[in-house]
């Protein structure tokens, strides 16, 4: 499957493509001039694509898939440093750039083709294109993980008729796993898609999409909390909600049907490595236990409460020298996301990675932060590690109210909220202290972010 070929096939009418910049018709992205000499720089080499804003890279995808042997997508908010790693894990041979992405940490010595030039080139295009994603890296250096374009859009029923009127958007960049399966839901159907923009204030990008008509909106569950914060939510009306990249926990996804009454609201587990596994629309947090085994093509299974994955939707591999495997020996890719069954259903405890050690007793910050945004005048929250002399570590949680409190009920308020989690968790789980922030920071990616700062 050539994307090219894929639009080229279909009835493309009046359908768009646009940003807080404008719009463009979904047929002028296979548009083509003679051939432009930066094909010869690009046909079946590694390329490196870092444009400044999607509607270039948007753009740059369809035109290098199938031409470039292998498409290095670089998302926004890496420091230079980062970059370099993905170029040289990714092996690039030339880069396709424009004047918005910062020279800082592109390869000086490999070509550059201006976005232009690659998508003027009007040359055959059979090349089967390794896309390569990077991970999210809020640990530290991103991992490079490639996939086929068939297994990227394996979740994705290539031969349905869109609903007449369907426009996509997506919090998420379409240069990560997420908002590419946007990107590619729209270009496959066809339909229109609407492109966020990371300087974009929330309710300026809410106020765009709702003028915009979008029916279908995609986001992790901190992009929704800071929708559903935001006055410009109310300017929105989508027929179709979903959430992926983080745990969907129950409290979110009643205010979500609250807020949207007559929507589907799916909540999907997804991740670059793992691809997409399952979508869940019942309206209950966790999955169906009845979902762990085989079916349509995709093998779930449980080992020492961790979730693996094995599909063709999986990415193939990890790029660069010493990169770890991707798959272990039987295929199966280890998600590091640890689930509890609970009667007939799994819940999604967290990463195995964040784990809290409270004096040899383990603590998922996931779970905490699930018991506090019950509370009525909790927002969002995030829960890490406070060292302690005696313990080793003990639990903090921040909390963004719904709506900021006098100074002087500040105390009892925190205590108020550490006596809600108490029923609920253990002893060691309890929030040792509570502050309240004005906002929570996210990852490009829109994630919480867990680490330092």
């Amino acid at each position: 499957m050539i994307l090219r070929e894929r639009l080229a096939a279909a009835d493309l009418g009046g359908l768009t493509l646009s940003d807080h910049r404008g719009r463009m018709p979904l047929a002028d992205l296979l548009r083509g001039t003679a051939t432009a000499p930066a094909a010869a720089a690009l046909a079946g080499r590694s390329v490196l694509l870092a444009t400044g804003g999607q509607m270039a890279a948007a753009r740059a995808m369809v035109a290098l898939d199938g031409l470039a042997g292998r498409m290095v997508l670089v998302p926004p908010g890496l420091a230079p440093e980062h970059v370099a790693a993905i170029a040289a894990d990714g092996g690039v041979e030339s880069v396709v750039t424009d004047e918005g992405f910062p020279e800082a940490g592109l390869p000086a010595c490999v070509p550059r083709v201006p976005v232009e030039a690659a998508c003027a080139a009007a040359v055959e295009r059979s090349v089967p294109t390794e896309w390569v994603l990077a991970t999210s890296g809020t640990t530290g250096r991103p991992k490079l993980v490639a996939h086929t374009l068939e297994g990227l859009a394996g979740g994705i029923n290539t031969a349905a008729i869109p609903e007449p009127g369907t426009v996509w958007s997506t919090f998420y960049d379409i240069r990560r796993y997420g908002g590419l399966q946007v990107f590619l839901r729209a270009m496959l159907a066809p339909a229109a898609l609407v492109l966020s923009d990371a300087d974009e204030p929330l309710r300026d990008f809410l106020a765009r999409i709702g003028a915009a008509g979008v029916t279908h909106l995609l986001g992790t569950p901190s992009h929704w909390r800071l929708a559903l914060m935001s006055a410009g939510v109310s300017e929105i009306a989508p027929r179709y909600v979903r959430l992926s990249g983080e745990i969907a926990d129950q409290t979110i996804l009643d205010l979500l049907r609250t807020a949207f009454p007559e929507a589907r609201i799916a909540h999907a587990y997804a991740s670059t490595e793992g691809g997409v596994g399952f979508t869940v629309e019942d309206g209950r947090e966790g999955f169906p236990a009845a979902l762990v085994g085989t079916r349509a093509g995709i093998e779930i299974t449980i080992r020492d409460d961790g979730l693996y994955v094995r599909s063709n939707r999986t990415g193939r591999r990890y790029l660069g020298d010493g990169a770890p495997a991707l798959m272990d020996a039987d295929g199966f890719v280890d998600t590091g996301d640890l689930v509890e069954r609970r009667g007939a259903r799994y819940h999604f405890l967290g990463r195995r990675s964040g784990v809290i050690n409270v004096g040899g007793a383990k603590v998922q910050p996931e779970e905490v932060e699930a018991v506090l945004n019950v509370h009525p005048r909790v927002s969002m929250s995030r829960v890490r590690a406070r060292p302690n002399p005696l313990l080793g570590a003990i639990v903090e949680a921040e909390v963004v109210l719904r709506a900021p409190g006098a100074p002087e009920e500040a105390a009892s308020l925190k205590s108020a909220i550490i006596a809600h989690c108490r029923p609920h968790l253990a002893r060691h789980k309890v929030p040792a202290s509570v502050r309240f922030v004005p906002d929570l920071p996210l990852t490009a990616g829109g994630k919480l972010l867990r680490r330092a700062p």
